[in-house]
């Protein structure tokens, strides 16, 4: 039986008690049902060479984590993967930067990972890596002689050609992603944009009718796999924390308030100075709405020795500032805005509190909190979900109310309609994205990427064992 390694930036140890991301509840998802092996960087930076990788074991899992020298670290994760591929991929240009000491840095902090992730693969080992950190990574293994299956999965949006050909080596990304047995996008619009880029560097007669990708002698699946979420679970969590004392404090503070939550890392990629200059505007445009909800936002700082992290932090306290100085009352303040994190089950509670979970980010490539919301939610009184069109979870949650969250007039538009909706057209929005919820979800997620990997057992990838058709 084949064991299941999971390969990524950053690993989410058990013990650690903060709310972890969507790629960490998905990888523990797919290896708490099978047991492996999940590597990555622990979150330590040190001054010298790095050792062999810590091993913890837990609920069937390993967790194998290596150090960065402190210098690499800030080139390869702060520098390169942070502000040159995350903008790009995001079609950021204005937060872009190409260095070529960074590009070195992310190419040999991928070759360390290889290196320290060699001795401990087994024979019939299926490798899944993710996310824009490593994607060099297949190539340093299938250079060092791994012929298992190896398959890669993109978190974040994929750019078009027109927009990856900014990247001065847009052209070794690409050759590094088809060194892959199975690539994974989260939506169909980055599968194209993908597919424009084979077919610039390789040619039309790259894809094959069959949507493989022949490159020279490999054959590669690039497919969608939407991530999803556990919905039992969110729903276990998000019911038990409703007794809790945070979500107890804040809901009794509320005094009889609508409540607006908003979820997100602090990133530009979020559109949270978007969002907020769009509630100001609904404070304007709907007046009778003054003191009678509160619009709670938790960004927990992201990135901090970023620069342009750091100015949205700025902008964001500015942004604030100015609306509570000109709306609140002596017993009202319009944002709470908090720079902090919670449990995953405080945050579950909070969601289900709310009237309205406004997720506008101003590209995504999927949005986990925009389907934790829906799950979270009293299906017998539902609240209601505004969210960006630019989300890959717009793919999935069409009954949500979709706005463009550029257009501050139109999200404000949606979240008077969302505190005004009836329960009815609530309960009927709400059902319809339950059903996706649950067809889509975290387990569908990992077991359909694990069955094509192992469909990728070593020979189906070359065109001798599969035949010569495109």
């Amino acid at each position: 039986m084949s064991r299941l390694v999971c390969v990524s930036n950053r690993i989410s140890l058990p013990r650690k008690s903060a709310a972890p991301g969507g790629l960490a509840v998905g990888v523990l998802s797919a290896l708490k049902r099978t047991g492996g092996l999940w590597f990555g960087w622990g979150g330590d930076t040190i001054g010298h060479e790095p050792g062999d990788p810590d091993q913890l074991i837990r609920d069937g899992v390993t967790y194998a984590t290596i150090d960065l020298r402190t210098r690499d670290f800030e080139l390869y994760y702060n520098g390169y993967s942070n502000q040159m591929l995350w903008p790009l991929f995001h079609y950021f240009l204005r937060g872009m930067r190409y260095s070529v000491e960074e590009r070195d840095a992310y190419e040999s902090v991928n070759r360390l990972f290889a290196q320290k992730l060699l001795p401990l693969l087994q024979e019939r080992d299926l490798i899944w890596v993710h996310d824009y950190h490593l994607i060099p990574l297949g190539r340093q293994l299938r250079e060092a002689g791994v012929r298992r299956p190896l398959g890669f999965f993109l978190h974040i949006p994929f750019p078009n050609i027109e927009m990856l050909r900014v990247l001065p080596t847009y052209a070794e990304l690409l050759r590094d992603l088809t060194h892959y047995d199975v690539v994974g996008f989260q939506t169909q619009n980055d599968l194209k944009a993908f597919y424009s880029g084979i077919e610039h560097l390789f040619g039309a007669e790259a894809i094959r009718s069959d949507g493989r990708i022949r490159v020279g002698d490999r054959v590669l699946r690039a497919d969608v796999f939407p991530i999803g979420v556990d919905v039992a679970s969110v729903q276990n969590e998000a019911v038990e924390a409703m007794s809790s004392d945070v979500v107890r404090r804040m809901y009794d503070s509320l005094m009889g308030r609508h409540l607006m939550v908003g979820v997100d890392r602090l990133d530009y990629s979020k559109g949270l100075p978007e969002r907020f200059s769009a509630y100001q505007h609904f404070l304007e445009t709907y007046p009778e709405n003054s003191g009678r909800i509160t619009y709670l936002q938790i960004a927990p700082l992201s990135r901090s020795d970023v620069k342009a992290y750091v100015e949205i932090r700025q902008a964001l306290e500015q942004a604030a500032g100015r609306t509570n100085g000109r709306f609140a009352d002596t017993d009202w303040t319009p944002i709470r805005y908090l720079n902090r994190n919670f449990p995953h089950s405080t945050l579950m509670g909070l969601l289900r509190s709310a009237h309205v979970g406004i997720v506008t980010p101003l590209r995504d490539g999927m949005n986990l909190v925009a389907k934790e919301f829906v799950a979270a939610q009293n299906a017998d009184d539902p609240g209601v979900l505004v969210l960006s069109t630019l989300a890959g979870a717009a793919r999935e949650l069409n009954s949500a109310l979709l706005v463009n969250p550029y257009d501050s007039r139109a999200v404000g538009h949606a979240i008077q309609a969302a505190l005004s909706m009836p329960l009815p057209e609530r309960r009927e929005r709400h059902a319809a994205m339950l059903q996706t919820l649950k067809r889509n979800d975290i387990a569908s997620w990992s077991r359909r990427f694990v069955e094509a990997l192992e469909k990728a057992d070593g020979t189906d990838t070359r065109v001798r064992a599969i035949g010569n058709g495109s």
